[in-house]
């Protein structure tokens, strides 16, 4: 097996984890990443052929867990994520981020869902609180991509799934339901946060695409990560958009500003 982490996550949980499967009788290696590019990809993809590996494990935030995921993928084998902090849906989705060729726009390509999700609320809970705040942006996202999904299915019959679009609110709902407790900022908010990310990743399954969980609000996002000197997080950015795609939609916008600044 391989474990992908980085420089920071390694102390905080990549060294752990190899511990923990090393005395359950794995042949396990730690590879550190420091960026996801196609480098950082190739480069853990040859060292996994290297050792033979059978299952890969992604020990950190989003751009360790898609470089995790992406290899895995292009490589055939299991995938396990472990995220050290729970700051958007990437921890659980069939979809990664990556740079472009010249480095500049990110692209989102189709891979495949974790096997399973090991989160550790301990760990995460002590994690900034921003990066929290930026997971609850990431899923509240989901009440206005579910209602561009129903209207491109309106306007272009584009393929619409009932279940995914109920359980992409249903989250959302779980996250506005929720805001005092969040707030806290203990172990019992980060739990809340991880698992409405988790069932946000299976809606993007079971739609088999992202379009439960991210509609104009996220090109909202994306467009800022083109043209911002120094973009926010993602959930950060993607909170703003829904804020704006609420109001766009004539529906309460000021509520989904209440819950984000917090």
């Amino acid at each position: 097996g391989m474990v992908v982490t980085g420089l920071h996550t390694r102390k905080i949980a990549g060294e752990k984890v190899l511990e923990l499967l090393s005395e359950a009788g794995y042949e396990v290696n730690l590879v550190e990443v420091r960026s996801i590019s196609g480098e950082s990809i190739e480069q853990v993809k040859e060292e996994a052929k290297e050792t033979k590996t059978k299952f890969m494990l992604g020990v950190g935030g989003g751009t360790i867990i898609d470089t995790g995921k992406i290899a895995s993928f292009e490589l055939g084998i299991p995938f396990i994520s472990v995220p050290t902090i729970a700051s958007h849906d990437g921890i659980v989705s069939p979809r990664a981020s990556i740079k472009d060729k010249d480095g500049s726009n990110p692209v989102s390509m189709q891979v495949h869902a974790p096997l399973a999700v090991v989160a550790d609320t301990e760990i995460i809970s002590s994690a900034p609180y921003r990066f929290t705040a930026a997971g609850c942006g990431d899923i509240i996202a989901n009440y206005t991509a579910v209602r561009d999904w129903r209207l491109a299915q309106r306007l272009q019959n584009a393929e619409f799934s009932n279940y995914a679009a109920a359980l992409s609110e249903m989250t959302a709902n779980m996250i506005m339901e929720n805001v005092r407790e969040i707030r806290n900022k203990d172990e019992r908010s980060a739990w809340t946060v991880v698992k409405a990310l988790v069932s946000s990743g299976v809606a993007i399954s079971i739609a088999g695409s992202s379009a439960p969980a991210s509609g104009s609000e996220h090109k909202f996002s994306h467009a800022l990560d083109m043209i911002a000197e120094k973009p926010a997080l993602h959930g950060e950015q993607c909170g703003v958009g829904t804020i704006m795609m609420t109001h766009l939609y004539g529906e309460n916008w000021q509520r989904v500003r209440e819950v984000l600044e917090g």
